[in-house]
């Protein structure tokens, strides 16, 4: 599965931009008691027979995209101006490297420190005052390689550090992918449906369609969440901690979850001894805010592993959370088959 996710990690694909993603999972879905086709917006959406027929219709889901960055317009001197696609702040890409889909790279610039005045230095920046250099001489060298609408990435290797750290771009959400496609991979005891969705960092926009074509009595959404068990923040704000097992969300800023939900969810981690946290903060979202209003409403719940530095070229995570994150969804599955 951590060979899985690094493979999908370093595949480029924000939202919009997701097929090489997508093309990549299908590749990779054992084809045995599997049944795959793509919606018209992107999303792969799998049925996996299992031992046994469920009561209800489980649904697990995950989303392909990542944050990154599209050219909106390039100055005279050959400099591209940008947007971010998705939620990035100026303070984590000012300096960083980006590439783009034809192999051209860049470094994300703006207006030196030491140029700055006062009220300026004081000021974080904002993406309209930042560029990207790709080192082009002026605007007609830089239309032979990029124009406007072009996606770019951060980039940067996948490392695995101290033998349980994971640091990579696009952590958030090809974990989730990674897990759903170990799950095909493998011998379900329920017959479920997988949706690896479109567009959720840009609104969610994919995981509506997918829930309306399948129809789930009850979904688990697979994501990573934002730890921030760092320097300088206190406990009650540190969100969630990595090494204290993944994440069940009680209410984030699109979902109240399914109480009943919730409550198995924590019970069942206890009872098989595995390690669970929920948020000490009502914060961040996911397809979950859109999937549970879908079809006259769906049973929701959300599991995510605890995730430093999200939406950054260097999300950190613990593969041990990971691995009990995968367990516990097997457990779930059979749970909420009966329910």
């Amino acid at each position: 599965m951590i060979d899985l996710l690094k493979k999908l990690c370093e595949i480029n694909g924000t939202s919009g931009d997701e097929a090489r993603v997508a093309d990549f999972i299908t590749d990779n879905i054992a084809p045995k008691n599997a049944v795959i086709r793509r919606d018209s917006l992107g999303n792969i959406l799998v049925f996996k027979k299992g031992k046994n027929t469920p009561q209800k219709v489980i649904m697990f889901a995950a989303h392909m995209d990542e944050v990154g960055f599209i050219v909106t317009d390039i100055t005279k001197s050959g400099f591209l101006k940008f947007s971010v696609v998705g939620g990035i702040t100026p303070d984590v890409v000012f300096g960083r490297r980006v590439k783009f889909n034809n192999g051209v790279t860049g470094v994300i610039a703006g207006k030196p420190v030491h140029l700055l005045n006062k009220k300026e230095s004081d000021i974080q920046p904002k993406t309209d005052d930042l560029f990207i250099d790709i080192c082009a001489a002026d605007k007609a060298e830089s239309e032979k390689h990029i124009s406007p609408g072009d996606f770019c990435y951060f980039t940067n290797g996948f490392d695995e550090l101290n033998n349980d750290i994971i640091r990579a771009k696009a952590v958030d959400d090809r974990l989730g992918c990674a897990i759903m496609l170990d799950m095909l991979k493998s011998e379900l005891e329920y017959d479920c449906v997988f949706a690896f969705t479109v567009q959720e960092e840009i609104g969610c926009r994919g995981a509506a369609a997918a829930a309306f074509n399948l129809e789930p009595d009850i979904c688990i959404v697979l994501e990573a969440t934002t730890a921030c068990d760092i320097a300088g923040v206190s406990d009650n704000e540190a969100v969630c901690r990595l090494y204290d097992g993944p994440v069940i969300s009680f209410m984030d800023k699109g979902t109240i979850y399914d109480r009943e939900l919730y409550d198995i969810t924590m019970k069942t981690a206890k009872e098989n001894g595995l390690k669970a946290q929920t948020k000490s903060r009502i914060v961040g979202g996911n397809d979950g805010g859109v999937i549970h209003k879908t079809v006259g409403g769906i049973r929701t719940i959300a599991i995510s592993a605890p995730c430093r530095y999200i939406h950054s070229p260097f999300c950190i995570v613990s593969k041990n959370d990971i691995h009990e994150m995968r367990v516990l969804v097997d457990k779930l599955l059979c749970k909420f088959a009966i329910l």
